[in-house]
């Protein structure tokens, strides 16, 4: 496996951020090693190992994996077995730096938003080998990520097959009541400023990019093609009912949600590894294999 972290200028965002990108590398060969070679004293220790040759035009599916509050790009691979999930599974992951932004287009004017959804997929698929179609793309998020993977991907459904929420208790919500009622209390202004100041004021969300139960309703009932959702929390998490909530008014509304109750777990690393091995191992619909050209061969 390979992993990467590249720092470019973000057009959307007016500054440099980080990426980590990880890539498929273990059973895969830039040459065929069944071709008699006239330097081959290595190759045998390829042998049974390499499963496929990278060949021009190939691509993988592609999951954005987005960090949870307070942390950035890196944490996730340091404080997870994220990087080994996806060898296994063949799949690229890709987690941008979105520091405390809740992914949102954020009212003192960065657009986190507009980045992970305009932006960092036309970069991902220029740079990488990364399958630009929808059926290929997923996002998966934990903690503050997990709001965000939620509210990108009821926002922009056509850039993602399906989005897998872990522990999203803190950010955008479904309940756009709730959500004002936070904004206008003291807790978040008193311990977590950055709330408010990303959300501004609870007067400016209806209708606006933050409703996301509105924008929700509005695709389904537009019959626009539509995420699947899986949904998990701990059953210890001091956010398990508005997570809870999310997921009921997202049956009300007729989406395709799958909620689970991890028995025993509490908010941390252990239940977001845990969740993101279930969601590359079992929740997504993945090929657990490279995509290659119809007229190339793949096998070594």
């Amino acid at each position: 496996m390979s992993i990467m972290r590249f720092n470019y200028r973000s057009q959307a965002l007016g500054h440099y951020v980080d990426i980590s990108v990880v890539f498929p590398t273990d059973e895969y060969s830039y040459y065929d090693i069944s071709v008699p070679r006239k330097h081959h004293h290595d190759m045998p220790s390829l042998r049974g190992k390499i499963k496929s040759i990278y060949k021009p035009g190939m691509k993988f599916q592609t999951v954005y994996l987005i960090h949870g509050g307070g942390d950035d790009d890196s944490l996730t691979y340091r404080y997870t077995n994220a990087e080994l999930y996806a060898q296994r599974n063949h799949v690229m992951l890709v987690t941008p730096n979105i520091a405390n932004s809740f992914g949102i287009d954020t009212e003192y004017g960065v657009p986190y938003q507009t980045f992970l959804t305009e932006e960092l997929p036309l970069v991902v698929q220029t740079l990488f080998a990364s399958s630009p179609e929808r059926e290929d793309n997923f996002i998966v998020g934990y903690a503050m990520g997990g709001n965000v993977a939620l509210g990108t991907a009821l926002t922009r459904p056509d850039l993602y097959h399906t989005c897998v929420d872990i522990s999203g208790g803190i950010g955008m919500t479904l309940d756009t009541a709730l959500l004002k009622e936070e904004l206008d209390g003291e807790h978040f202004r008193n311990f977590f400023y950055l709330f408010n100041a990303a959300f501004g004021e609870s007067s400016n969300i209806d209708n606006s990019r933050l409703d996301i139960y509105s924008i929700a309703k509005e695709h389904k009932e537009r019959g626009d093609e539509l995420c699947k959702f899986h949904i998990a929390c701990g059953s210890e998490e001091f956010i398990r009912k508005r997570v809870e909530g999310d997921v009921r008014i997202l049956k009300e509304l007729g989406y395709d949600v799958n909620y689970i109750c991890a028995e025993g777990y509490d908010h941390n690393f252990l239940m977001w590894d845990e969740y993101i091995r279930a969601a590359l191992d079992d929740l997504l619909p993945l090929k657990r294999a490279a995509i290659f050209p119809s007229d190339s061969r793949q096998e070594v």
